[in-house]
């Protein structure tokens, strides 16, 4: 961390203030477009967005611009030159894409008219591209930018890993900031270092040819619902450790250094608790509470069906039921190490009696999971957003981690390339849930400190 913060250019801040009515109508234009990945009726308004935002870019004075197909909705390609030799070369990741609105009957204000919503933190870089060039004097950004701003992220990243094996050489960079995060809160600036991994399953027991009725057969023969209650309360021990075998053999541990500055964030855990709309916390002994949902791994039950469950009773032995469950990962583990893990689980649980005779189990994960990824504290490139941030927001920055999962890692890993992040959402935006928003004047500090990052890369890249 830099001891000095520097001082704010005035006139980026000038500069990013006088287009503020310009930025607002663009973003306002865009967010009109209900670009909604997951829904395929909402197919062409995601092709829409991409030609919105390709438009917009060639207007910004981007010499190349392209839509990209992939498998499933498009991404928007764009390239800037420095000019200068030597320059880094940085990808800017983004996406255009939105989450479903429902229910729509929660929402103060139709969806799609403007509230300042999700696609800002993609399009406050315009912005900071134009302060970066008129204040420096450029006619061409000081690093080699590249912007891949892809249509399916809302939806699961389907086509991402495919897309930049696809086009890597055309990818090809030192860095890759991403701007899809957010600060600690209003009052306490934070950069984000690193995000959690992802895999999804589900466990299936059928039992039973079908339903039997509990009083000629109940007690006698073994009931779906019951093992796999067994089976979830065996997912941890008593410590909330989870039990599959070497599901903690990868885990990075945290350092004394990261500990210390999570402990440095001003974390209330009464707000927390009220945001989480509980009355305690709970999880993996030995750990704080942000360090739980950031930088440890999870096992969560997403749901359980099985039996009767409607109103009155129906007495019976079920034939079958099943549980969809989640795993967050951590830096180090991978996501394809968890389909294995959680098979030998299974036949421990085989073999000490959880599952009993008569009961058969299947066990299905997603293909692909998401990885966990990581920016090591030191990185010169997570000092340069450091830098930034701290200017533009005249404050001290702080380190945090995100809980979340996304294709970040997947740039890290298939781009051979570190991820940095800047992003400044607010805790209170209530990101995919009704009534989203973004604060205008997080979104124009925004700008402000990608003006000053591309210069403060260029100037300390290390070659």
């Amino acid at each position: 961390m830099s001891t000095a913060i520097e001082p704010v250019d005035p006139d980026v801040r000038a500069h990013v203030q006088s287009r503020r009515d310009e930025f607002l109508d663009g973003l306002k234009e865009w967010l009109r477009i209900p670009s909604i990945s997951a829904d395929p009726a909402h197919a062409g308004e995601v092709a829409h967005s991409a030609e919105w935002l390709a438009y917009r870019l060639r207007a910004a004075g981007f010499p190349t611009v392209e839509v990209w197909p992939t498998a499933g909705l498009p991404a928007v390609y764009a390239e800037w030159p420095s000019g200068d030799d030597g320059a880094p070369t940085v990808v800017l990741y983004g996406h255009h894409d939105v989450q479903p609105v429902d229910p729509v009957e929660l929402w103060d204000s139709a969806p799609f008219e403007p509230f300042v919503r999700d696609k800002g933190q993609v399009y406050f870089h315009l912005l900071g591209m134009s302060a970066h060039l008129v204040t420096t004097g450029r006619t061409s950004p000081a690093v080699n930018l590249k912007l891949v701003i892809e249509g399916e992220e809302e939806s699961g990243s389907p086509s991402f890993a495919q897309l930049l094996r696809e086009r890597r050489d055309r990818l090809e960079c030192d860095v890759v900031v991403v701007s899809d995060t957010g600060v600690f809160s209003r009052y306490a600036i934070s950069v984000c270092v690193g995000m959690r991994g992802l895999m999804r399953g589900e466990i299936s027991l059928r039992g039973p040819g079908g339903d039997l009725h509990s009083g000629s057969f109940g007690g006698a023969v073994a009931n779906p619902t019951t093992v796999l209650a067994h089976l979830i309360a065996a997912l941890h021990d008593d410590d909330g450790h989870v039990t599959l075998p070497g599901f903690y053999d990868d885990v990075a541990p945290l350092s004394d250094r990261e500990r210390e500055l999570f402990g440095a964030l001003p974390f209330d855990e009464v707000t927390w608790l009220r945001d989480a709309q509980s009355t305690a916390t709970h999880g993996e002994e030995g750990f704080t509470t942000l360090e739980r949902v950031w930088a440890r791994p999870t096992a969560e039950v997403n749901g359980i069906a099985g039996g009767y469950a409607d109103s009155g009773f129906k007495t019976i032995v079920p034939s079958q039921a099943n549980a969809k469950v989640s795993f967050r990962l951590v830096a180090n583990q991978t996501a394809a190490a968890v389909p294995a893990q959680a098979a030998a689980w299974l036949e421990q649980r085989r073999a000490d009696g959880t599952i009993p005779p008569g009961i058969e189990v299947e066990l299905v994960f997603e293909e692909t999971g998401v990885r966990p990824c990581l920016t090591p504290l030191d990185h010169p490139a997570l000092q340069s957003v450091t830098r930034a941030m701290e200017r533009a927001f005249e404050s001290r920055v702080l380190y945090t981690r995100e809980g979340g999962s996304g294709p970040q890692a997947d740039l890290a890993e298939i781009l051979d390339v570190p991820v940095v992040f800047l992003g400044v959402g607010l805790p209170d935006d209530r990101i995919h849930a009704p009534n989203e928003k973004a604060d205008v004047e997080f979104l124009l500090r925004g700008a402000e400190a990608a003006a000053y990052l591309w210069s403060d890369l260029a100037a300390t890249w290390d070659r």
